[in-house]
């Protein structure tokens, strides 16, 4: 039997445990909260996370991270992207030599504009072979539910990333394979900035016409990006970038499309972080992406409208008109 350490309590991280439990891993998760470890363990549920979702026997928590640690074949990280460096920096001696580094993560960190699986090979000390991704359209939720979902795992080397697939395909869970980590981790990062995009728009009452066209022009420009960092475009179009913009656009499931909502409808940012219960990663990221184009000279309007809105103050009338007042120009990526 495949052990696994799943290093996070949050939804998302608690239902990848049931996914890797019910695909027949042993699954050890770690939380800081002694009692949120003592729910997991006793009542068989996450409650502040997952309420009412039974979870496996397979799974078991744990508040101390060797125990997490021992023996894990995949190390799987699920905690909040701006907090990745000074956990992992805590937990990497602890972890076994050759186990694969997985992150759930969809962000970008702020101030070194690193993606997360650099953050993690730079913390770990850990090559290409031992750094993968998972990302794609997997609301927790339904993934707790054992809804039907696909995903893609992500390796340098395809052939950990094969290994990693085996270890989380179940019926209703289908994970593909990609080489491409820059393009995967990017479609993971950007989306959340768009989702708060288009979560605004419904916020302020604006139309079909107007989310879809976000969400195309959001996809154009994580494109435009993920080319200039050498990125595969086709990637793009796929489960980690058209797949997972769908998913976290549309859905009410969707942390960062919830908290644009608010914010469109004329909740200040200190009242919208108050009443929002989970880190939705878009909300910091959406500086670091932006800080990512410039770096590489790419154009992100949409992404720079955002930081407008949620870290300068821009009102988000303002914002869509000078949106929309932008020079005129042919659609090419």
């Amino acid at each position: 039997m495949t052990r696994c350490a799943v290093y996070g309590t949050g939804s998302w991280g608690t239902a990848f445990a049931m996914v890797l439990a019910d695909a027949g891993c042993e699954v050890t998760m770690w939380g800081r909260r002694a009692e949120l470890v003592e729910a997991v363990n006793t009542g068989r549920t996450n409650p502040d996370y997952l309420p009412g979702v039974e979870l496996p026997r397979a799974i078991r928590a744990t508040t101390d991270p060797a125990e997490a640690a021992e023996g894990a074949r995949f190390t799987v990280l699920a905690v909040p992207s701006q907090t990745l460096r000074g956990n992992l920096a805590a937990w990497a001696p602890l972890l076994p030599a050759d186990t694969v580094l997985v992150s759930l993560m969809k962000g970008v960190e702020l101030g070194t504009a690193k993606r997360m699986s650099e953050v993690v090979a730079e913390v770990a000390k850990a090559g290409p072979d031992r750094v993968a991704v998972l990302t794609g359209p997997n609301l927790a939720r339904e993934i707790a539910a054992r809804q039907p979902a696909a995903a893609v795992v992500a390796c340098r080397d395809e052939s950990v990333a094969v290994r990693l697939q085996a270890a989380c395909h179940t019926p209703y869970f289908r994970p593909y394979t990609n080489t491409d980590v820059v393009g995967c981790e990017l479609g993971g990062a950007v989306k959340n900035v768009i989702a708060l995009a288009v979560g605004i728009a419904d916020g302020m009452g604006l139309g079909d016409n107007a989310k879809a066209s976000l969400i195309t022009r959001g996809l154009a420009e994580t494109t435009r990006l993920g080319l200039a960092m050498g990125a595969d475009a086709h990637t793009f179009a796929g489960l980690a970038g058209m797949g997972d913009l769908v998913a976290t656009c549309s859905s009410p499931l969707s942390r960062n499309h919830t908290f644009g909502t608010n914010l469109g409808r004329g909740m200040t940012l200190a009242e919208t972080i108050a009443v929002t219960k989970q880190t939705a990663e878009g909300v910091k990221s959406c500086e670091s992406v932006l800080d990512l184009a410039r770096r590489h000279g790419v154009d992100m309007p949409i992404t720079e409208t955002v930081v407008g809105i949620v870290h300068e103050g821009t009102p988000p009338l303002v914002a869509l008109k000078e949106l929309m007042s932008r020079s005129a120009k042919p659609e090419r990526h």
